[in-house]
């Protein structure tokens, strides 16, 4: 789309010069149809104000009205050091000592994709969010060196720092595959650290192969490395074309089609078409580069943590094979399907994804506990529950030692 909207541009730029060369050749005596020259000026013009003021008719025509226009105010945070050399911005709601639930955004988008998960369970747990290195406000790993690993590794120091009780882990996309790369980099902190897994609309390998144009992609691959490499070359350059997609609508395009399963909130779909303009092109090139070499399908049967694998039913940019494999092979795992969500699942159908955390977390949280009311305990194992134990229920945990 940005490649588009630059061809768009290139036009209304050519009609406008060929409008002002006519012009001069009539002024100076020469044979011009002034039937030939009007049209270039006013097809020039919408051209160039459609490359440049897109931006908001597109929303209006793509979007709907929503009440959560106050989702781009980021929260305030704290910067945390990591041993890959990143400074992480890490935001934080809920009750001081209540459960932790660690959140881990997609790639090229920030922390504040989760606004809907803290209204909605930041008020029986600790929801922490940090953004991604080299993303958002965080700084990148020392050396400029973007792997999955690395993610992991400032996984763990976020969970070490921020929930040293254990927390239980959701990632999104890219966040879902950095989970199941600290599942098999760390599998000392599986029952501890994190103490359960949710993973949310992401896959087991390469995500080029788990895409609508997963094949196409394939044979594409020796063409894609060389183009993310020009990408952190000329990343000032692709700065500038990201920017003009954005003005132009084109950016937004392509997050409505690519990443929406339903209509999203216009605050929604600015969100995410902003956060892939404003980050780094290079930073995200480097990002898809090392998605591009990662694959964790051997490592599935090794997670030993309850697992809930979110599947978005109309998911582009993940298809349902993908979180059904991993739903399949991950002993401990339960898939979940929402049919009308596309890759923006977690943010577009919010109210499915986070009741059913909260029924995760609860049941994760209270293993071993010995219910004083039976009618709790009833609600946790009942399906149709919105969130397992009420708020208030008592619990009885079981205290004598477990090896």
């Amino acid at each position: 789309m940005a490649l588009l909207s630059l061809a768009v541009l290139a036009v209304a730029a050519y009609l406008l010069w060929s409008w002002w060369d006519l012009r001069q050749a009539l002024d100076a005596g020469g044979v011009v149809y002034e039937d030939d020259i009007g049209w270039r000026l006013w097809t020039g013009l919408g051209l160039l104000a459609a490359s440049f003021l897109g931006r908001t008719p597109m929303l209006w025509l793509l979007a709907r009205r929503g009440d959560d226009a106050d989702r781009l105010r980021r929260l305030p945070g704290v910067t945390l050091e990591t041993p890959s050399g990143a400074r992480l911005h890490v935001e934080e709601v809920g009750p001081p000592g209540a459960p932790a639930l660690v959140f881990v955004h997609g790639w090229g988008l920030d922390a504040g994709v989760w606004r809907e998960a803290r209204m909605m369970l930041g008020h029986r747990y600790r929801v922490i969010a940090y953004d991604l290195a080299g993303l958002g406000r965080s700084n990148g790993p020392a050396g400029g060196r973007y792997t999955l690993d690395g993610f992991a590794d400032d996984l763990l120091a976020v969970v070490r720092q921020k929930a040293p009780q254990g927390a239980v882990l959701v990632g999104h996309s890219i966040g879902g595959m950095t989970l199941q790369t600290f599942a098999r980099h760390h599998p000392e902190a599986l029952g501890r650290e994190a103490v359960g897994l949710v993973l949310e609309n992401t896959t087991h390998t390469d995500p080029a192969r788990t895409t609508i144009l997963g094949k196409a992609l394939q044979v594409l691959e020796p063409v894609l490395r060389p183009l993310m490499k020009l990408d952190i070359a000329l990343a000032p350059l692709v700065w500038l074309m990201n920017w003009q997609s954005y003005l132009s609508g084109g950016t937004h395009v392509a997050m409505r089609f690519g990443g929406f399963g339903t209509r999203p909130t216009r605050a929604q779909l600015e969100q995410v078409a902003l956060a892939a303009t404003r980050n780094h092109p290079g930073v995200q090139a480097k990002g898809n580069l090392a998605m591009m070499s990662w694959d964790a399908t051997a490592d599935l049967p090794r997670i030993g943590v309850p697992t809930l694998v979110f599947i978005g039913g109309r998911d582009l940019v993940t298809v349902p094979a993908a979180g059904e494999r991993i739903a399949d092979e991950a002993p401990g795992a339960r898939p979940r399907r929402v049919e009308r969500a596309g890759h923006m699942g977690p943010m577009e159908l919010a109210g499915d994804y986070n009741e059913a955390i909260a029924r995760f977390a609860d049941e994760v949280f209270t293993r071993g506990a010995t219910w004083a009311d039976r009618s709790a305990e009833a609600r946790l194992a009942d399906p149709a529950s919105p969130s397992g134990p009420a708020m208030g229920d008592e619990i009885r945990f079981d205290t004598r030692p477990r090896h």
